[in-house]
């Protein structure tokens, strides 16, 4: 099926244009590469954009989530209730603070974790939720809350890939405890590595603030002691995780031009759901009534009962016929590491068998419709070929 005249079709890819790489010659030829103006200006847009009366940027969204673990005060012991359809950061993010995530299984019909699952693991060590609004679907978050607000946990929202979501009419971003979002290459807008955290609370703000630049600060108001205008105090083991100001300029211009990515975005998954409406071998992605995916992700769920081909072999036609297809995710439970602490294959059976299933296609706002229908018509090509009559 190997087609040497086609492009490649990544499955993501950054947008810039000249006026993104204009800001990022500004910065050069400015007197601020790091730690300047450009960070704060980033960071009130990005709060603007979704609603939310703070934002903190970090070097990137893994970094983001450490830091909102800290801010919440994730300690040695505390577990913390998260999904296994994620990337590993979802999780990892509570090692580094000495804490034990707990995973939850998904729902099936959204690949979200299940606020019912939520519920059976919570224990008295239990301390916050790590919701992920998975492929731009944003999680059943209010259901998430209620059972927060129950048991006085916090929640800190993984929307790595749903800036731009709506639910219930609100921005992701200015309804959770903490909200992360990251800016790599593949997401909705870059900063080229980069992550950021929302919140409406003051209290978790500053103390984010203070964890990215080694828990230091110069506010007067904090300080011990206060030698003159030079003094700074390091008050508990913070981390370099700062954003220069060449990344921060570089997202402020992305940002502009975020809600023509998105509907571009919408344009691409509506081809999509057209061209496979007619294949019952496919499942195409259900969108929750409560919200309205940003689509970070279109992936396709496969019927291997009506299929003579498996999802590997799937997965390799189309990657000779220059479609970069990828997986998303293995879940984190299945990893080397996570056995390690004691999880094992058959404890989310839900995310297994959606893992065994799955293949994220193309979907990116430079995509063309030619790119959008080539990616159609080879996957009902071989679809039509493989299916079991």
């Amino acid at each position: 099926m190997e087609d040497s005249k086609q492009k490649f079709i990544p499955y993501g890819r950054q947008s810039i244009d000249d006026a993104d790489i204009q800001v990022v010659v500004d910065v050069l030829k400015s007197d601020y590469l790091t730690t300047g103006p450009a960070v704060e200006n980033f960071e009130v847009k990005i709060a603007d954009y979704v609603g939310a009366k703070y934002a903190v940027a970090f070097s990137n969204g893994t970094a983001a989530l450490h830091g909102a673990c800290f801010a919440a005060g994730i300690g040695d012991g505390d577990e913390v209730i998260t999904t296994p359809m994620t990337f590993a950061a979802s999780a990892n993010c509570v090692l580094y603070q000495g804490g034990k995530p707990v995973f939850a299984d998904i729902d099936p019909e959204t690949y979200n974790i299940d606020p019912n699952e939520i519920c059976k693991k919570i224990t008295a060590k239990t301390k916050a939720i790590i919701p992920v609004d998975f492929t731009g679907q944003p999680a059943d978050i209010d259901e998430i809350l209620k059972i927060a607000k129950k048991h006085n946990l916090t929640v800190i929202e993984d929307a790595a890939h749903a800036i731009g979501a709506t639910y219930k009419g609100k921005k992701i971003g200015s309804i959770a405890d903490m909200t992360m979002f990251s800016f790599h290459p593949v997401k909705h807008i870059t900063t080229g590595e980069g992550g950021i955290i929302t919140t409406n609370n003051r209290d978790f703000y500053d103390k984010l603030r203070q964890f990215r630049t080694h828990g230091i600060t110069r506010d007067t108001s904090l300080l011990n002691e206060n030698h003159g205008p030079w003094y700074y105090e390091m008050q508990f083991l913070g981390y370099n995780y700062r954003m220069t100001d060449i990344q921060a300029a570089l997202g402020a211009s992305q940002i502009d031009k975020l809600d023509q990515f998105i509907e571009r975005r919408r344009e691409i998954v509506d081809q999509y759901n057209k061209g496979f409406s007619a294949l019952n071998e496919l499942i195409t992605p259900h969108q929750h009534p409560d919200g309205s995916s940003s689509w970070h992700l279109y992936v396709i769920q496969l019927q291997r009962y009506l299929l003579s081909i498996d999802r590997k072999q799937f997965f390799e036609e189309l990657r000779k016929a220059n479609i970069g297809v990828n997986v998303h995710y293995i879940p984190v439970h299945l990893q080397p590491y996570y056995q390690k602490l004691g999880h094992k294959k058959g404890d989310y059976p839900v995310a297994e068998e959606l893992y065994e299933q799955i293949i994220s296609l193309p979907l990116f706002p430079a995509m063309t419709d030619e790119d959008v229908q080539y990616v159609i018509d080879t996957v009902k090509s071989l679809v039509q070929e493989h299916q079991i009559k």
